[in-house]
């Protein structure tokens, strides 16, 4: 574990999506989700830890993206799943 996050160069996505109807693959196999997190590689759409399926974590891993962001309103925090440390990006002032 580390103080700073060492893979913010891996931040592809630039902006928040609008609309999303929910964890990409929880609504493929017919299940529910708790919160929702954006791959900040991607844009894959998963969600939480505290979901039965854990999505956006196992994303993380098959894919090797290592950040995510809360999708929850009134939340900005961000992961990283290889550096363990929670931290804030502006993804508008980023321009990905």
């Amino acid at each position: 574990m580390t103080d700073v996050c060492t893979h913010l160069d891996t931040i592809q996505v630039a902006s928040l999506p609008e609309g999303v109807p929910g964890c990409e693959d929880c609504r493929r196999i017919g299940r529910s989700w708790v919160h929702l997190r954006l791959c900040l590689t991607c844009g894959h759409i998963g969600c939480c830890d505290s979901s039965p399926n854990r999505h956006a974590t196992a994303h993380a891993r098959s894919a090797q993206h290592p950040i995510i962001r809360s999708l929850e309103p009134g939340e900005d925090w961000c992961w990283c799943y290889e550096d363990e440390i929670a931290f804030d990006v502006d993804l508008a002032g980023r321009g990905a």
